[in-house]
């Protein structure tokens, strides 16, 4: 695992990237040793959970001690609110799917300066890829007369999405976790992400800042920017989109809330 103490003088969007690799990379490891050892798929999650929460806490806290940290996994400490800076993590997003061995699964982190998603990384361990605002991706070319794709959830494809995609022609591609849903935008899987059935600041944060550093479109669903380090994290709607999709995406969910 890297050396994380080399990068205490480096950039945020170093620590970013470097702590959500390392993160992916224990969870990894784990899954595997896990697995081997007959443990269940609850507990399977509930230690990756555990472990990569405390990794990153341990790491931030040594890393950046003077910022504040809000974690899923973590007790909310409401004196973030007097800080400018805070780091917004999910040590795993899409606990399902880690448990079930699939790979659309991601960890994030974050960090909100002022409210503002303004440094991030999300790992996508499964599939050995990274996506960070310090060396933010091309936009992928989409294929010619390709119907639009939207990431919807695998269970529960949300009624606005199905809406969206009956509007626009287009098609609904299911797949797992929040953070991966946005990358796969990254990743040429889909054109869009449209979600409007409740998440928190975790979910979204690292998601919402490389989306926006990559030249992708992040907004609420009625258009508005998304902001972070509220006293209440319950975020519940996002869309992530290709630029030049954006204003249709955003007229047709307008029509539809």
């Amino acid at each position: 695992m890297t050396d994380t103490s080399s990068t205490h003088g480096g950039t945020d969007h170093e620590i970013a990237r470097v702590l959500a690799v390392d993160a992916g990379r224990l969870l990894l490891d784990l899954r595997v040793a896990m697995a081997k050892e007959g443990a269940t798929e609850r507990e399977i999650k509930d230690a990756g959970d555990r472990q990569s929460h405390l990794f990153l806490m341990e790491a931030l806290g040594r890393l950046r001690p003077d910022d504040a940290v809000l974690s899923e996994e973590g007790k909310d400490d409401l004196d973030r609110l007097s800080s400018s800076r805070v780091w917004i993590v999910d040590p795993l997003d899409g606990t399902r799917e880690y448990g079930e061995g699939r790979h659309d699964w991601a960890v994030h982190v974050a960090l909100a300066v002022d409210g503002a998603p303004a440094i991030g990384a999300v790992a996508l361990p499964g599939v050995d890829t990274v996506f960070d605002t310090g060396n933010p991706p091309a936009i992928p070319p989409r294929p010619e007369g390709q119907p639009v794709r939207l990431a919807v959830s695998r269970s529960r494809p949300p009624a606005l999405s199905m809406a969206v995609a009956d509007a626009i022609g287009g098609e609904l591609v299911p797949m797992g976790s929040a953070g991966y849903k946005a990358m796969a935008v990254l990743l040429g899987e889909v054109d869009a992400y449209v979600h409007g059935g409740g998440q928190y600041e975790w979910d979204n944060c690292a998601p919402a800042a490389v989306a926006i550093a990559a030249g992708l479109h992040a907004c609420r669903l009625d258009g508005s920017p998304l902001t972070y380090n509220h006293e209440d994290p319950y975020l519940p709607d996002l869309v992530i989109a290709r630029p030049e999709l954006a204003d249709t995406v955003l007229e047709i969910v307008a029509r539809n809330l």
